[in-house]
């Protein structure tokens, strides 16, 4: 399994993937939100998704996990 972490502290602006969804490699599955910029989060292999751990409008530290795949 494979988890995705935040990159660096953000609000949760928009969550892309959901559990059960097969994603390619480059797919976005969360965008984060900071400095008032959007940051969208990729994946860099294909996958199944197990997990999402956050929803849009949480705030997340850096590091924290976002979502999980298989």
């Amino acid at each position: 399994m494979a988890e995705i972490r935040a990159a660096t502290a953000a609000n949760v602006f928009r969550v892309a993937a959901a559990p059960g969804d097969t994603v390619d490699a480059g797919a976005t599955l969360v965008v984060l939100e900071a400095a008032k910029m959007e940051v969208p989060v990729r994946t860099e292999d294909p996958g199944s998704v197990v997990g999402v751990e956050v929803d849009e409008g949480d705030t997340v530290r850096e590091g924290d996990v976002l979502v999980v795949l298989e």
